[in-house]
């Protein structure tokens, strides 16, 4: 007897390209006059459900140009209907940030949660205090997916 199935490959994972216009920031310290709406111009790539790659710039909680570059490792899941949730971390190589480094590059580490719909998503991460150099604040990120 012969027998013989026939299973469907796993789909592979399409890229996707989101965009957002920066991000706002809710600071922890309350007393100080820092920027919260932070605007720019991003760009993340996910190049599969744990992997993607974002950059961008904008204006920094001390008014100041920033830029970033970095990596997203979002090893968890979850699909509560139509949305999708991730959550894990972020390294990213920012600039623009007077009180550290004055303003050159530093190398961040930071949890991302990411709640994705079809079209429409949110980012949130927290950004520790780092005391006379980062100001800290969870930060939100809406974004657009274009691809």
């Amino acid at each position: 007897m012969l027998s013989c199935s026939i299973h469907a490959a796993e789909p592979e994972f399409p890229p996707q390209v989101w965009l957002n216009p920066g991000f706002y920031s809710y600071h922890f310290d309350r007393d100080k006059d820092l920027r919260e709406n932070n605007i720019g111009l991003g760009v993340e790539v996910l190049l599969a459900p744990d992997h993607g790659l974002m950059a961008g710039t904008f204006m920094n909680s001390r008014d100041e140009r920033s830029y970033y570059a970095g990596y997203q490792w979002r090893p968890l899941h979850w699909r509560p209907g139509d949305t999708h949730v991730s959550a894990g971390i972020a390294i990213a190589a920012i600039d623009g940030y007077p009180t550290y480094r004055d303003g050159g590059w530093f190398l961040s580490l930071l949890p991302v949660l990411s709640i994705e719909g079809r079209r429409i998503g949110v980012n949130f991460t927290v950004v520790p205090t780092i005391k006379d150099r980062i100001d800290g604040a969870v930060a939100v990120q809406i974004k657009l997916r274009v691809w």
